[in-house]
């Protein structure tokens, strides 16, 4: 059974820093592109950021870059985005997904977590 866990979400005021978790089961994370979406309230899913499985290269949204930071631990199969300088458009939902690479990661994916919530707020 595939089972990809996120965690790490929570409050966090502007400007402060998050650093979400995605834990990956049932699955040879090394065959896999991975990487995060969000969705806030009423508004429609957002790429985020994605890490190849073959060369660790990475992709952004232009509204994260310079911000978020994407990592991943093959041997312990977590994909890990640090988030930091927080805006209050970063709320969202953010859920990790698995993509045969990040070149189509926005258009076609395998697994999904569940979520975690961000609420940037003072």
């Amino acid at each position: 059974q595939v089972q990809l866990v996120e965690s790490g979400g929570g409050l966090v005021q502007p400007g402060g820093s998050l650093r979400l978790s995605c834990a990956v089961s049932g699955i040879t994370l090394d065959y896999y592109a991975i990487g995060w979406f969000r969705q806030a309230p009423g508004k429609e899913r957002e790429g985020v950021s994605c890490i190849s499985n073959s060369d660790g290269s990475t992709w952004y949204a232009d509204s994260v870059k310079g911000r978020f930071t994407i990592s991943r631990d093959n041997a312990k199969k977590t994909v890990y985005l640090q988030m930091n300088s927080l805006k209050p458009e970063d709320t969202a939902v953010y859920s990790c997904a698995t993509s045969a690479r990040c070149s189509i990661f926005l258009y076609k994916t395998n697994y999904w977590g569940q979520g975690t919530q961000v609420t940037v707020s003072s």
